[in-house]
């Protein structure tokens, strides 16, 4: 038996990396910059923290990263307090400390900073160096969000979806998921498709559920990929489709999704859009079990018991 499941994306709380300028500086920038920086030019401290802190022609060194970051976040600049923020939270150059790591993403936050303000929601939601609380959570994702920020207005909707700290609301879930999504979140589209598929906060639309998945699904994003394979399989909001099913299912498994390779085992197994292949299907209810799935072992074991090779 084929399986088709359709779930909700948990929560995630996600730590933007280190701001950056991308290129490695020259030797002449650098002279630059240290001359810069001795003089107190935030910019330049700014700059030499990001250098050492990604080993920008230069040996990394969280140290040194830090010392430049802290004169410049000591002026103002949003982004060294930001990265000192990280730098905390992450413990590099610095034993590990939310509290002080809260403390840099404030200074920042309370400036507009969108990605502080973000990390100062998953901060209160997960309880890190503060009582854990939803409704703080709410606050600072909300202000991100009203910024544009996609990864807040996803986890607005996360928390909306799943009542955490508010009343759950589908309909207010798909307002901030919607917005995530049409900056190409692809989380955000999946959960989108999901709830179009239950009818969860708007009617049941197969359709529409597709469509999300599709975007979700080309950015290789593994869970929409096997719903797309479920709904060509099982014909939900289009003909019926093996073949469809085998590629998206395929492009899921080979990403490592448990649930797709059980069943291009089966599909193997029944002749599904392929022609019928017990081998085959073994080596995908063998990889499927290999990653914990008992069902996929329970399959294997029996066409391992028919002699299948």
């Amino acid at each position: 038996m084929k399986r088709y499941i359709i779930s909700l994306l948990a929560a995630i709380f996600f730590m933007s990396p280190c701001m950056g300028f991308g290129a490695t500086p020259s030797p002449m920038q650098m002279t630059e910059w240290c001359r810069d920086a001795a003089q107190g030019q935030v910019y330049a401290q700014f700059n030499l923290g990001v250098v050492f802190a990604q080993g920008q022609g230069v040996p990394q060194d969280y140290t040194e990263a830090i010392k430049w970051y802290l004169l410049a976040a000591q002026q103002g600049n949003t982004d060294a307090q930001f990265n000192l923020g990280l730098m905390y939270t992450q413990g590099q150059g610095v034993p590990q400390s939310y509290a002080e790591a809260l403390k840099w993403y404030l200074l920042a936050a309370q400036q507009g900073y969108a990605s502080a303000q973000f990390n100062i929601g998953g901060m209160y939601r997960k309880g890190q160096g503060v009582p854990q609380s939803y409704a703080e959570a709410l606050k600072w994702y909300l202000l991100a969000a009203q910024q544009g920020y996609a990864s807040a207005q996803y986890n607005l909707g996360m928390m909306y979806d799943q009542g955490d700290g508010v009343r759950q609301d589908y309909i207010e879930a798909i307002k901030w998921y919607r917005l995530a999504a049409e900056q190409g979140y692809a989380q955000a589209q999946y959960n989108i498709g999901v709830l179009y598929a239950i009818g969860l906060g708007v009617s049941q639309n197969y359709a529409e559920a597709l469509n999300w998945y599709r975007l979700a699904a080309q950015q290789k994003y593994a869970r929409a990929q096997f719903n797309l394979g479920a709904m060509y399989d099982q014909g939900q909001g289009v003909r019926q489709d093996y073949i469809e099913a085998i590629k998206w299912y395929g492009l899921a498994a080979a990403q490592g999704n448990t649930d797709a390779q059980f069943n291009l085992g089966a599909m193997y197994n029944n002749g599904h859009g392929v022609r019928q292949n017990k081998t085959v299907a073994k080596q995908w209810f063998g990889k499927a079990c290999d990653n914990g799935d008992q069902s996929g072992c329970d399959e294997y074991r029996k066409l391992n018991e028919a002699g299948i090779k």
